[in-house]
């Protein structure tokens, strides 16, 4: 049977331990609280790029004069499709994310035929993968 000695110390480890875990709990809900901020804050510019995409084909009024981007060929069979990446440093998982997202997406609906990325973050991973497919 252990002593009381043995005894008290074990508590105040498990005392220890507890106020740990809470200090870890506490650290964890802060920094998925600013995760949640950050991603509202991104709400507005994502809902502005949808803006300013549907203004885009909106506007159009001389079909045969506007960009075949906008306009289209009408198959099918072709799509205009605007990868958007971040440009900020430490967000490499992000980036990688978007783009394997993209190429999931492009190889499930074969719709890479002629891929033509502009000078965007991510455009390296765009390349090699559309290489591999």
């Amino acid at each position: 049977m252990p002593s009381l000695d043995d005894l008290k110390k074990r508590i105040s480890s498990v005392k220890s331990t507890q106020k740990i875990t809470k200090a870890m709990k506490m650290v964890a809900a802060a920094k998925l609280r600013k995760a949640q901020e950050s991603a509202e804050k991104g709400r507005p510019f994502s809902e502005k790029m949808n803006n300013i995409i549907l203004n885009l084909s909106k506007s159009i009024t001389d079909k045969d004069n506007a960009s075949k981007f906008l306009v289209g060929s009408g198959k099918d069979n072709v799509h205009l499709c605007v990868v958007i990446t971040a440009d900020r440093g430490l967000c490499g998982g992000f980036n990688t994310n978007i783009c394997r997202k993209a190429k999931n997406y492009f190889k499930d609906n074969e719709l890479i035929k002629n891929l033509a990325p502009k000078v965007v973050e991510g455009v390296d991973k765009l390349k090699k993968w559309s290489e591999s497919i």
